[in-house]
C-alpha cells in the first residue's frame, strides 16, 4: 500500500467519524428535529427485520407483543451501527501510523475504543488518535446511557393521561365512548366544566408530545404497556369528542377550551408527521369528504341520544360542522396510526393487519342488589357501541 493510498484512507477515516460523530450528537444532545440518516437506517433495518417476524401473525394481540420489541431493537441497532463506524474510522485513521498494517490497525482500534487495553500503542504517532478513540467509545456509551431515562421520561409522561383516559373513553379509547361516560359519571355535574378541564389537560399533553416526538422518534413507535392503549388512538378520541360536543351541543360546549384543544391536536399530528416524513396537508378543503361515513357519524349521535346526553342538533344538522372539524386531522391520523401499528380502534382507519376494529371494552356493572336499579344513572356500562 503505497503511502498516497494510506492518507486517502486516513481522510476517509476523518470523513466518517466526523459524520458519526453528527450522528450522535444530532441525535443525543441537539434538543430539536434532527433528520440523521444513520438512525433512519437503523429504523429501517428494525422495521425489515420486525415485517418478516410479523408475517404469520393473524391476530392483533400477538402483532402488539412482537412489536413492543421493535423500538427498542432499533435503539440497540442504532447503537452498533455508530460503534461500528467509529471502529472502521479509526482503523483507517490509524493507517498510515502502523505502516500500513490493517491487522494492527483493526486491533489498537478496537482494543482503544471498546476500552480493552489489551493492544496499547507503541509509537507516538499513533497514540493520540488510540486515546481519542478511546475517549470516543467512552463518551458515546455515557450519552447513550443519559438518553435512556430521558427518553423514558417522556413515555411515562405520555402514558400517564392515556392511562387515564382508559376509565374515561375504554380500551381503545372512543370519542363518542368518552362523551356517554362522562355523561352516566356526572348526572349531577357540570358536564361542561368537566370536560373543559379535561380538554384544558389534553391540550398540554399535545403541546408536550408534539415537541418530545418530533425531538426523539423512537417515542412514536414505543407501544402503550396495555395492548389496546395507544397514545394516538386517545388523542384522536379526545379530539373527536370535543369535534362531536361543538357539532352537536354547541349550546353546553366548552367552546374556547375544544377549539383550542383540536388546533393543537392537529399542530401536533401535523408536526410528528413531517417529522416521519409522511406527507401533510396543511390548508384543507372544509367541504371534502371524510373516511368516516355519515351511517358511522349517526350510529354515535344515536347512541349518544339513548346514553341521555344532551343533543341539540340532528345528526344531519351536525354533521356538515364534525366533517368540517375532522378533515383537518384525519387523513395525518390514520397515516400515522398505519406506520406504527396502532390498535384499530373505531375511528381510526385501516391497518396493515387486516382486522376487524375493536369497540372499547366497559367493566361489567357491579351493583348490590338492593340498589341495581334504584338509579339508572349508576349503571356506567351504557349501550354497546359496536356499530
Amino acid at each position: 500500500m503505497t503511502g498516497a493510498v494510506e492518507w486517502a484512507c486516513f481522510s476517509v477515516g476523518v470523513f466518517l467519524a466526523i459524520w458519526t460523530w453528527t450522528s450522535v450528537i444530532g441525535t443525543l444532545i441537539v434538543p430539536r428535529q434532527h433528520k440523521d440518516r444513520l438512525s433512519a437506517a437503523a429504523g429501517l433495518i428494525a422495521k425489515g427485520v420486525f415485517a418478516v417476524a410479523r408475517r404469520p401473525i393473524r391476530t392483533y394481540r400477538r402483532l402488539d407483543r412482537l412489536l413492543a420489541w421493535q423500538a427498542p431493537m432499533s435503539l440497540f441497532i442504532r447503537l452498533g451501527m455508530w460503534m461500528l463506524l467509529f471502529y472502521f474510522s479509526f482503523a483507517l485513521m490509524l493507517l498510515p501510523s502502523v505502516h500500513a498494517d490493517a491487522q494492527r490497525a483493526l486491533t489498537e482500534a478496537g482494543s482503544a475504543l471498546f476500552t480493552l487495553g489489551y493492544a496499547p500503542p507503541d509509537e507516538a504517532g499513533n497514540t493520540l488518535l488510540v486515546y481519542l478513540a478511546a475517549f470516543t467509545g467512552l463518551v458515546v456509551i455515557a450519552l447513550q446511557v443519559g438518553y435512556l431515562p430521558a427518553l423514558y421520561a417522556a413515555f411515562n409522561r405520555r402514558e400517564s393521561e392515556v392511562t387515564l383516559l382508559v376509565s374515561r373513553a375504554g380500551s381503545p379509547a372512543w370519542g363518542p365512548e368518552l362523551l356517554i361516560r362522562t355523561r352516566f359519571g356526572l348526572s349531577t355535574v357540570d358536564t361542561t366544566a368537566e370536560l373543559g378541564t379535561l380538554y384544558a389537560t389534553w391540550e398540554q399533553w399535545a403541546a408536550e408530545v408534539a415537541e418530545s416526538h418530533s425531538t426523539y422518534l423512537t417515542l412514536c413507535t414505543l407501544r402503550s404497556p396495555l395492548p389496546e392503549s395507544n397514545w394516538l388512538t386517545a388523542l384522536l378520541s379526545v379530539m373527536d369528542s370535543a369535534a362531536l360536543q361543538l357539532s352537536l351541543s354547541p349550546g353546553i360546549a366548552p367552546t374556547l377550551r375544544a377549539r383550542l384543544l383540536l388546533r393543537m391536536g392537529f399542530t401536533c399530528l401535523n408536526q410528528i408527521a413531517e417529522a416521519l416524513s409522511v406527507p401533510v396537508v396543511e390548508d384543507v378543503d372544509p367541504d371534502g369528504e371524510t373516511e368516516l361515513t355519515f351511517s358511522e357519524f349517526s350510529h354515535a349521535v344515536s347512541l349518544l341520544r339513548s346514553a341521555g346526553y344532551p343533543v341539540e342538533h340532528t345528526a344531519e344538522q351536525a354533521w356538515p360542522h364534525f366533517r368540517g372539524w375532522r378533515l383537518n386531522y384525519e387523513a395525518v391520523a390514520y397515516r400515522l396510526a398505519y406506520i406504527i401499528d396502532a390498535p384499530p380502534a373505531l375511528w381510526s382507519g385501516p391497518r396493515r393487519l387486516a382486522t376487524a376494529q375493536i369497540p372499547p371494552k366497559r367493566p361489567a356493572n357491579r351493583v348490590a342488589s338492593e340498589a341495581h336499579s334504584e338509579d339508572p344513572q349508576l349503571n356506567l356500562r351504557g349501550p354497546d357501541p359496536t356499530p
